[in-house]
């Protein structure tokens, strides 16, 4: 799945939050929690990425509010600063006071974050994100990149004492590029799992899978289609809290009421831990080589729906809650040297459930009425 990490939006976007309007909070006072969590109670959490559909401070405000509006949590899915980690989880990072400064605008509107850290580029999944020049050969076995890796993670946990936290997102489309490199990064998510639950005994730890990709309908099918691939998972096991998921149908299907009524249900079956979908959705408009349509995604949300939800079902991430205006984020984006980034990201520009403008979608009513169900 050629995903784009927008993190990359975000962080731009949290600096300018940050620098301009938004309050950071102190770093030495905690990020306040709520009097009664989503998490505590029987209820699956929905929310989305709090990626703005503007590159401008007020854009970033509407988008939260709107988000509070329709969702229990905001999910930060997190770069690596490989430089400022290397030697020690509380080193300074201004990566880190960004986002605090987004993390506490989301918690101040009621949002709940769940963190994933991501050392990789969405794009191509054959390459790490930001490494230094002097690390631009290594992978999961090289000394540095597994002490900034556990580093900062151990950072967000100090930092934010998070219910949820993900080591990696669509681990298997690695695995499935790099397979002679798959026990190195199996030993350092252990690793840092164990130092996780050291500190942080309650904090479930989690990857996302690409369910599409798992099904042999990505670009690396090594067997029959829907022949699921159970064993990049059960790697992790049992070190592994929830089983999380990523997808994106319209990549896939022509239409997704086409998919099969046993497409998701198989993770039901498999194991007995809770279900989580961290991050997917469906154009309202077809481009390129994914189908699309406002009929499209309220038929992908009751796909999920009707194959997932239930008491099992821990959180469903939504990608984006608004479409995002390229027109905007593209000159940014090609200043920053990010251009290939910048189309990657035209992919998902309509995939949000309001307009740029925040008109909603017809999409939207449904997310409520599954939500507020």
């Amino acid at each position: 799945m050629r995903r784009v990490i927008l993190s990359v939006i975000v962080l731009t976007l949290a600096t300018l939050a940050c620098g301009e309007s938004v309050p950071n909070p102190n770093p030495d006072e905690p990020i306040p929690t709520p009097e009664q969590s989503i998490f505590d109670t029987q209820e699956t959490a929905y929310g989305f990425f709090p990626t703005p559909s503007e590159v401008s401070v007020s854009s970033v405000l509407k988008t939260m509010k709107g988000i509070s509006e329709h969702a229990d949590v905001a999910l930060f899915q997190q770069e690596i600063p490989w430089e400022d980690f290397a030697s020690s989880p509380d080193a300074e990072s201004k990566e880190v006071e960004d986002l605090r400064g987004m993390v506490g605008l989301a918690v101040g509107h009621g949002l709940e974050p769940i963190f994933i850290v991501d050392p990789l580029n969405g794009l191509n999944r054959r390459e790490f994100m930001g490494l230094p020049p002097e690390l631009a050969d290594g992978n999961f076995g090289t000394p540095e990149i597994r002490s900034a890796f556990k580093n900062y993670a151990l950072r967000l946990v100090r930092e934010f004492t998070p219910r949820y936290i993900g080591l990696a997102s669509e681990i298997n489309t690695y695995m499935d590029a790099h397979p002679d490199n798959v026990e190195n990064y199996l030993s350092l998510y252990r690793e840092t799992y164990a130092a996780i639950k050291a500190e942080a005994p309650e904090t479930q730890v989690f990857v996302t899978f690409q369910w599409d990709d798992l099904n042999n309908l990505g670009p690396f099918q090594d067997g029959a289609e829907y022949e699921i691939k159970w064993e990049q998972i059960e790697a992790f096991e049992p070190q592994l809290d929830l089983w999380a998921i990523s997808s994106y149908l319209c990549f896939f299907f022509d239409h997704a009421a086409d998919v099969p009524d046993d497409y998701y249900t198989p993770l039901l079956a498999r194991t007995n831990k809770p279900i989580a979908v961290a991050e997917g959705g469906c154009s309202s408009i077809p481009f390129d080589i994914q189908s699309g349509s406002e009929q499209e995604q309220i038929d992908y949300l009751r796909v999920v729906d009707k194959q997932l939800g239930g008491e099992r079902f821990a959180f469903w991430i939504y990608l984006i809650y608004n479409d995002l205006n390229m027109e905007s984020f593209t000159p940014l984006m090609e200043a920053q040297g990010a251009g290939e980034i910048a189309q990657g990201l035209a992919y998902f520009a309509s995939i949000g459930l309001a307009e740029i403008d925040g008109t909603p979608k017809p999409a939207l009513a449904v997310w409520d009425e599954i939500r507020n169900r």
